[in-house]
């Protein structure tokens, strides 16, 4: 199964990308060059970082876009407010011969990501870079919020902990079920309930039973023994049927015969009442007989506050089946992701930079054809900077974007590296392409490098992302200048 992205489909998008490709083409500016940057402005879940994800199957999208014939098909059959065709037969040709040539430059996925520094820089032809803005904020958005509320939950699930992904069933849909999936993995989790994500993307997949099993007996007991009898090499009993402390002692029975056939039974999983009390509860049953090693899986509409609190309560759980509130993003639906145009060059060959201004501080726009630096000493994160590609080496001065009266000087012992790399040039994938888990042991490094203080839950400190001198004055000159003309 292609999920709809993977197919390449230049629909993945708004109508009014189509009509603006449309205009540039009937300008005849549709080959004009232009730079337009993907970034967010706040940072979700009220948290510290962001893990970038969906950075690969936005790729395959974009080495694979191109219109079909029933598409333009389709696209020939819409109509305006005078019911005559939107787009001239010879605009429709034009797209059916238009192959990408844009060189896209993105962060590494996995890489934590931070308010206005881009993740992803598109240039090329301005009707090309126009149509890739809503497939591009559609395909990394989403996954950028899951693969981020999964790395914040492995951080207070700890490193000997399995996080375990279930949100199939309750998630947006097939194609939203396997981006999350896939996301989750991203950013932490061990294993997938689901089977088509694991196919697909070869992430290990777990699960056991559900409630119906046990009511599909006459008796919790004889549904632990007849699915022991099936299955001994996965057992982990779900005991909350009935009642939760009985259930663990049938798994216990179950258990010790499972261990005289040669098996050995894995856990028990909780998924109602208080997980702190029954848990502990059902610890002391499995050691009194014996089951030291059997696992504890906790379901039940967790996320990374609850599970942190049971943490702190000493709950012997560790396994984390983690659903609903991963899968859909449930406390933060939307990232706010945007996608602006930073320059365009004309024909003398020089960047024109071009600003959005705004009323709201956090909304005007950093002109240029940008890069993002990111600065480490001692294996840590220390500050990103943004700044124009076009200009000369820039000292470590950092100013923010939105205070002007604050600053930071990078310290000169301090490393820096690009976080931009290569995507694409002139349309085709640049290779050789990381594993996905080499892509989650890569966000984990990368988590491992921000301070406790960005990582904590609450109140988490802010870091430091800022415009390089030269940009920060190149951007006041273009806001004055606008406003002296207002």
């Amino acid at each position: 199964m292609d999920l709809i992205a993977e197919t390449g489909t230049p629909l993945l998008t708004d109508l009014y990308q189509l009509t603006m490709a449309y205009a540039y083409w009937h300008e005849g500016r549709a080959e004009e060059e232009a730079v337009f940057h993907q970034f967010f402005r706040s940072l979700p879940f009220r948290g510290g970082y962001a893990i970038a994800a969906g950075i690969g199957p936005a790729a395959q999208w974009m080495a694979n876009f191109r219109f079909r014939d029933h598409e333009l098909e389709y696209l020939s059959r819409l109509r305006g407010n005078d019911q005559r065709p939107l787009f001239a037969e010879k605009f429709l040709h034009y797209l059916r011969d238009l192959r990408l040539t844009c060189d896209v430059d993105a962060v590494p996925e996995g890489t934590a990501v931070f308010p206005l520094a881009p993740m992803v820089r598109v240039q090329g032809p301005i009707l090309q870079c126009q149509l890739l803005e809503t497939g591009l904020l559609n395909l990394i958005n989403f996954p950028t919020l899951v693969a981020t509320k999964a790395a914040r939950i492995r951080e207070v699930a700890g490193k000997d902990d399995q996080v375990l992904e279930f949100g199939l069933r309750r998630a947006q849909g097939p194609d939203g079920a396997v981006t999350a999936s896939r996301a989750a993995f991203v950013g932490g989790c061990d294993a997938t309930s689901n089977v088509l994500a694991g196919m697909k993307y070869d992430i290990p997949v777990k699960g056991t039973h559900a409630h119906s099993w046990v009511m599909a007996h006459d008796d919790e007991l004889e549904a632990f023994r007849h699915y022991a009898a099936a299955l001994p090499n996965n057992c982990v009993f779900l005991v909350d049927t009935y009642d939760t402390l009985e259930g663990v002692r049938h798994a216990c029975i179950v258990g010790e015969e499972l261990r005289a056939r040669g098996h050995r039974m894995v856990g028990i999983r909780l998924d109602s009442g208080d997980l702190d009390y029954l848990s502990k509860a059902a610890r002391e049953i499995l050691d009194a007989h014996g089951f030291h090693d059997a696992v504890i899986v906790a379901s039940n509409e967790l996320d990374e506050a609850t599970i942190e609190s049971l943490k702190h309560q000493g709950a012997p759980i560790t396994v984390w089946g983690v659903g609903t509130r991963l899968a859909t993003s449930f406390d933060q639906p939307a990232l706010g992701g945007v996608y602006k145009l930073g320059a365009t060059r004309g024909a003398e060959g020089q960047w024109r930079r071009r600003i959005k201004i705004s009323e709201q501080t956090m909304k005007t726009t950093i002109p240029g054809v940008l890069g993002v630096r990111r600065f480490t000493r001692n294996g840590m994160a220390v500050a990103d900077m943004i700044y124009d590609l076009d200009d000369p080496e820039a000292n470590r001065v950092i100013y923010d974007p939105g205070d002007p009266t604050r600053r930071r000087v990078i310290e000169a012992d301090a490393e820096a590296s690009e976080l931009l790399q290569p995507l694409l040039r002139d349309g085709k994938l640049v290779g050789p392409w990381p594993s996905l888990e080499q892509i989650q042991q890569y966000a984990r490094r990368q988590v491992e490098q921000l301070h406790p203080s960005l990582r904590r839950l609450l109140n988490p400190h802010g870091y430091p992302v800022g415009l390089s001198e030269p940009l920060y004055r190149r951007r006041l000159e273009m806001i004055e200048a606008h406003q002296s003309t207002s």
